[in-house]
This record gives C-alpha cells, sequence and structure tokens, in this order.
C-alpha cells in the first residue's frame, strides 16, 4: 500500500467550509460530495440550515453538486431529493466506477471537479484513482453505521502512516 494514495488535496472541518470563491479559485466546475457524515449527518436525513445554505450557494453560482455514495439508489434518493441534487448510487468507492458515470453523465473533466468526503478508505482513495482532488472532512457525527466501523479502525492505522510521512493532519476552515 502506498500511502500516497491516502493523502487528500485538502483538509476542512465541514464540506460546507468550502466556497464559491475558492472552489473558482481553483477552476472547480462541480463537486463530489459523499452523503453521510459528510453532507449530511447519517443518522439525520434532513440535514442542517448550514448545509441547504451551502447547496444553494454553489447551484447559484453555477458549480453543480452531485452525491457519490456507496449507498443503495433507494438510500440516497431518500435522502436528497428533497435538495434537488442528483446522485450517483452504488458508486462502490474505493474504486472509481460511481466517479467515471458522474464526470461522464455531467460531461465533467477531472481537473474540473472534487471529490469531498469523510473517509480515507473510500471517498479520498477512490478521487486519487479517478485522477480528481480531494477534500478530507470530519464526520458530521462521531458515531457511524455499523457498515462504516471497520473502515474507520482501517483508517485510523492509515492516519498514522500518513502522520509519520507527512505530519498529521490539520483540519482547516477554509482551502
Amino acid at each position: 500500500m502506498t500511502i500516497e494514495n491516502y493523502l487528500p488535496d485538502f483538509v476542512l472541518e465541514k464540506a460546507y467550509d468550502v466556497t464559491v470563491e475558492s472552489l473558482k479559485q481553483q477552476q472547480i466546475k462541480a463537486v463530489f460530495v459523499d452523503l453521510d457524515n459528510t453532507l449530511i449527518a447519517w443518522n439525520n436525513p434532513d440535514g442542517t440550515p448550514e448545509m441547504r445554505q451551502w447547496l444553494a450557494e454553489l447551484q447559484d453560482a453555477g458549480i453543480r453538486v452531485v452525491v457519490v455514495s456507496n449507498n443503495s439508489p433507494k438510500r440516497v434518493q431518500r435522502a436528497v431529493e428533497r435538495f434537488g441534487i442528483p446522485f450517483e448510487a452504488h458508486a462502490l468507492k474505493p474504486f472509481t466506477f460511481g466517479l467515471k458515470r458522474a464526470m461522464k453523465r455531467f460531461g465533467i473533466q477531472p481537473q474540473e471537479v472534487v471529490m469531498i468526503g469523510d473517509q480515507l478508505m473510500t471517498d479520498i482513495r477512490a478521487a486519487k484513482r479517478a485522477g480528481i482532488r480531494s477534500i478530507l472532512v470530519k464526520p458530521l457525527v462521531e458515531t457511524d453505521s455499523v457498515k462504516t466501523k471497520f473502515n474507520r479502525w482501517r483508517e485510523r492505522r492509515v492516519m498514522k502512516r500518513l502522520a509519520a510521512s507527512y505530519g498529521p493532519l490539520k483540519y482547516k476552515r477554509k482551502l
């Protein structure tokens, strides 16, 4: 395992810290965002006013937001339909299937998109494999679904290796 394959391009407190201005500076036209514990807390499907404001700002600026999730289409649709954003379910992250489907579907080139997620093992690894930039964020809540707990255990080991090579990841409030 090459540790660089898990190194995010940016590390932020939360997805909502990504601003329209910072995306435009990076020439980003689309944001792919993980669903659970990144866009919304896995146990709060309604999201927050801050999240809805963030989505509105990106959409108003013409920046496409697409949820890319490993969850089933039914689960993702139920979570995002009220927000009016498209999604790619069964993404199979850390593989690139879902990311590539989304790029093809919306005519987006790898250099025009960034993937935001809360997991090194799935979100960041998939972005690296797809050749797109990545932003690691802290999970919105400290608890995880049962399916995620194993990844978190592996992630702690990878974080230690990243810290040994690059220093500890420092979560910031802006790009």
